[in-house]
């Protein structure tokens, strides 16, 4: 592991530190980025999952103010095979016309290279990463995820049970398909609590897939919310995106760290 450590000031209540680092993983290094409170003293882990854009500035002010509440979080790479962060070569803040281009040329061929057995497998290596951290009470974990990043933390939480306390996903595409493989099939094997928001226009994740997502959690009797956040669009919580809503992105941090302080506050002396 490589690390560039500095302090930053972040939004919140404590002063963060961060760095980049690399994690060796079975298929090379893994690129993250870590935040936590700078105080010395041990904080509850939390496992980042990116949305297809990658990590940049945008994913990494998140980090830092989910850190600010006095969490340790590791926000990896997940297109690490294919190159480091940053995964594109845009200049953010994106304008609505340049989207299509944006999604055809550069997260197209990102996606088709990627796999979600990937995360599923790398997630095994950023949980031992947390466990070593003398800075992360990483007994339990908690999980968010944005757009694929919700689908990862779906698969990673039924993969891991006994590892994650809970998991968020914020507007995941594609939960619930007809594919064999579809993240809803696999909640029978998940003990977290889960937190769902889907947004209101996301052609990812339909109103069928949203039924049969609910059904499907139902079925597996887990504690759980879902919701449709109405009038918001597929990538809501990304300010640097043209589907950013304010008002979505501050209701997300209110069911943020409601599920986190409940169920991982006590993690860190765990």
């Amino acid at each position: 592991m490589t690390a560039e450590p500095k302090k930053a000031a972040a939004s919140g209540e404590v002063e963060v530190q961060t760095a980049h680092v690399d994690i060796e993983t079975p298929d090379g290094l893994c690129d993250a980025f870590i935040a936590h409170p700078a105080d010395g003293e041990k904080h509850p882990a939390v496992l980042f999952f990116m949305d297809a854009f990658g990590p940049r500035d945008r994913l990494y002010d998140m980090a830092k103010t989910i850190a600010a509440q006095g969490y340790y979080v590791l926000l990896p790479n997940l297109f690490y095979r294919t190159r480091r962060a940053p995964v594109v070569s845009l200049a953010f803040p994106l304008r609505p016309e340049q989207m299509e281009d944006a999604v055809q040329k550069h997260l197209m061929p990102l996606l088709k290279s990627y796999s979600p057995a990937f995360g599923v497998r790398d997630a095994g290596v950023f949980l031992d990463f947390l466990a070593k951290q003398k800075e992360a009470g990483a007994t339990k974990v908690g999980v968010t995820g944005y757009c694929m990043g919700g689908s990862i933390a779906l698969r990673v939480s039924a993969r891991y049970p006994e590892r994650i306390a809970v998991a968020a996903s914020f507007h995941g595409g594609n939960l619930a398909t007809l594919e064999p493989d579809s993240p809803h099939r696999l909640l029978g094997n998940v003990k977290a609590e889960l937190y769902i928001a889907h947004a209101d226009n996301d052609k990812s994740m339909p109103e069928e897939q949203i039924e049969r997502l609910h059904d499907a959690l139902e079925q597996a009797g887990l504690k759980y919310t879902a919701e449709v956040y109405k009038g918001a669009s597929h990538g809501f919580t990304m300010s640097d995106l043209p589907a950013y809503d304010a008002a979505a992105l501050e209701k997300h941090w209110e069911k943020v760290f409601d599920l986190f302080g409940k169920h991982l506050k006590n993690a860190a002396a765990s």
